[in-house]
Parts: structure tokens; sequence; C-alpha cells
């Protein structure tokens, strides 16, 4: 295979990445930012419970994105381990592994929304029953999305790592995704030590600017040739 047959075949695979990254974000911000809250409401399962039973096909579509953003990220990380697999190994064996371990714990999210789905609509339970199995699902819920977090965090900060030490994409974007990857992990541990607040947000922007530039850059212009210097 000739070098430029090489970069055709890299090009090609880089936007096939952008195409399943940039899935992954729209079924993140339609499924967890557009549609979760009106469903799953915070520390008030009875409301959730009546959300659940009266906007039925409402929740059954939550639970389809939720099933997307497994399934959009599961392959993101695999075309990502495709493009980088011969730049970096290792970097490109851990971004699989972590995306890999994110999709997982998100999946889990998605099993406890199944769970809640059959409990609203259950015939048998009693009312209090149900309250409580809703409160227990939505933590669930909540705490896989904490968690995922953590791991969604350390699949940027090889990602990043990869773009800066190959400098086959921008060196800056390589920096913003391991400066959003750090911040996803702090934000995570300052989540589970009770701090809430507009720090958290304030750490996860880095990663959000490096996220959309990335499938921005993947999409227009793939991936640099490698440098002969």
């Amino acid at each position: 295979m000739t070098e430029e047959q090489q970069q055709k075949e890299w090009v090609s695979t880089a936007r096939m990445t952008g195409i399943w990254y940039l899935l992954l974000a729209i079924t993140g911000m339609v499924g967890f930012m557009l549609l979760h809250s009106r469903i799953y409401v915070a520390d008030d399962p009875s409301q959730t419970l009546t959300n659940l039973t009266e906007q039925e096909t409402l929740a059954r579509l939550r639970l389809v994105f939720e099933c997307l953003i497994v399934l959009s990220q599961v392959l993101a990380a695999l075309w990502f381990y495709k493009l980088f697999k011969d730049i970096h190994h290792v970097a490109a064996w851990s971004i699989a592994i972590w995306g890999t371990v994110n999709a997982m714990a998100i999946m889990i999210s998605a099993m406890a929304m199944g769970g809640a789905l059959e409990v609203a609509q259950s015939t048998t339970m009693a009312l209090n029953e149900k309250t409580l199995s809703i409160q227990i699902f939505n933590q669930f819920i909540k705490q896989a999305w904490r968690v995922g977090s953590l791991f969604f965090g350390l699949w940027l900060i090889p990602m990043g790592y990869i773009v800066v030490s190959s400098q086959r994409m921008p060196v800056w974007l390589g920096r913003i995704l391991i400066l959003g990857g750090v911040g996803y992990i702090l934000s995570a541990f300052l989540l589970f030590m009770g701090v809430h607040g507009t720090v958290i947000n304030l750490l996860t922007i880095p990663a959000t600017v490096g996220e959309f530039w990335m499938v921005g850059y993947l999409l227009i212009f793939g991936i640099r040739p490698e440098s002969k210097l």
C-alpha cells in the first residue's frame, strides 16, 4: 500500500470515528440533557413514578437514547483504537478500554431505567412498594452516571496524549482533551465527596470544548499525514 493510499484509509477511518463520536454527543445531549429531567426527578420518587406512568412513551424514548449512548460509546471507542493503534498502541488500547468501561457504567443506568418502567407499569405492586423501588432505581441511574464520568475522563487523557505526541491533529486540541479528562475525573471525585454547584460545571467545560473540536476535526479534516521530520 502506498503512502497516499494509507493516508486515504486513515482519513476514512477518522471520519467514521467522527460519525460515532457525533452520535455519542447527540444521544447524550438529547437523552441526558433534554429528556432525563422530564422523567426522572431528583429526590422525588413519587413524581418520577407519576412521570413514568403518565408519560410512558417519553420514558421509553429516554431508555432508547440511553441504549444509543451505550452503543455509540462502544463504537467510538473501537474506531478510535483502529485509528490510533499504529500511532501509539498502548494509548489506543487505553481509549478502547476506558470508553468501553464507561459504556458499561451507562448500561447499568439503562438496566435501571428498564426496571423502573416495569415497576411503574406493574399491576401487582402496592404504591409504597413502587415508590421505594423507583427511589432505588433512580439512585442506580445517578450513581452509574457519576462512575461513568470517571471513566469518561480517563478515556479523554490518552486521546489527548496521542494528539499531542503525534501532532497528527492540532496540539492544543490534545492539551484541551487532557485538561478535560482531568476535569471530569476531579468532578467525579468531588461529587462523591458531596460537593455540588458551579465548580462541577466549570471543571467539565474543557472536555466539552475538546470533544466538539475533535468531532469537527475528524469529520472535516480526518487526520494529518505522518510527519517525516
